[in-house]
């Protein structure tokens, strides 16, 4: 970041204050991709951490998730026996490599406004039909799913000076068998693919595939796919120009270990032969 181009730093301790929000201003939240590289046009941080919102809160409903739980905090939850979907969260958490530093200033919401594909708390929030609480300039609050904020590689769905208050992630899908998978071009690489498959007690299926994309895509069946009709769904659902293409893999080979990693899910989590 060209800190010569930051005129000031704001600490807002209320909602009010942030009604204050102007062009030039950015969201500080733990600042890990935020200070890794220039921000010319930034004139002001807006440091949201001043709000002291408690890191996550477990209720009968489910989890909630402040947007500025950093990715240590949530790593450190305690669920709920119950929540038998509850190791998906620390396998998330490990898929964002880096230092202790980095897991204990790195935060949920900002890895899910950041939008990067490889982003694992877009892969967890969405494959547990995350919804987010987003506090608008109005004052007043809109809710959405997480798949829908993100809508391709640093585009999400806020509009100017709204925030990602919190994550809510119902109770019914913590409940749910999970099943995860990773692939990388080298072992300590970003993720080329991250792929999670959730079965619920009643037979519904989901797939939600990220990383290998340019957003989330999540795939919904009533009941675990046979082979053929989850290849064919996977087709239908992500065309070749929806794959990402950076120095972490090539379209192709997102593609195909795509492909890979949803069958092992689809195995792992029960198939269906007829």
């Amino acid at each position: 970041m060209d800190l010569n181009s930051i005129g000031a730093v704001a600490v807002p301790r209320s909602r009010e204050a942030l009604a204050d929000w102007r062009e030039g201003d950015a969201w500080l939240a733990g600042g890990t991709w935020l200070f890794s590289e220039p921000q010319p046009t930034l004139r002001r941080l807006v440091d949201l951490a001043g709000l002291g919102w408690p890191p996550y809160d477990v209720e009968e409903s489910g989890l909630t998730l402040a947007a500025t739980c950093t990715i240590a905090q949530l790593d450190r939850l305690e669920p709920p026996a119950s929540w038998i979907a509850a190791p998906l969260i620390g396998q998330c958490c490990r898929a964002l490599l880096g230092s202790f530093k980095i897991w204990n200033m790195a935060t949920v919401g900002g890895n899910i406004c950041l939008a990067l594909p490889a982003g694992p708390m877009i892969a967890l929030c969405v494959a547990l039909e995350g919804t987010g609480v987003v506090w608008t300039r109005r004052g007043d609050e809109r809710r959405s799913p997480v798949r829908d904020l993100v809508l391709g590689p640093q585009r999400n769905a806020l509009a100017p000076g709204e925030v990602l208050r919190a994550i809510e992630i119902p109770d019914a899908a913590l409940r749910r068998r999970t099943a995860f998978r990773r692939a990388a071009l080298s072992p300590a690489g970003r993720s080329g693919a991250l792929v999670i498959g959730t079965h619920d007690p009643s037979g519904a299926f989901a797939l939600t595939v990220t990383a290998a994309t340019r957003r989330p895509v999540r795939l919904a069946f009533e009941a675990p796919p046979a082979a053929l009709e989850l290849t064919d769904a996977i087709e239908e659902a992500i065309p070749d120009e929806a794959y990402y293409d950076d120095v972490h893999g090539a379209p192709e080979w997102r593609r195909n270990m795509t492909h890979v990693l949803a069958e092992e899910i689809r195995r792992e989590l029960g198939e269906r032969t007829s």
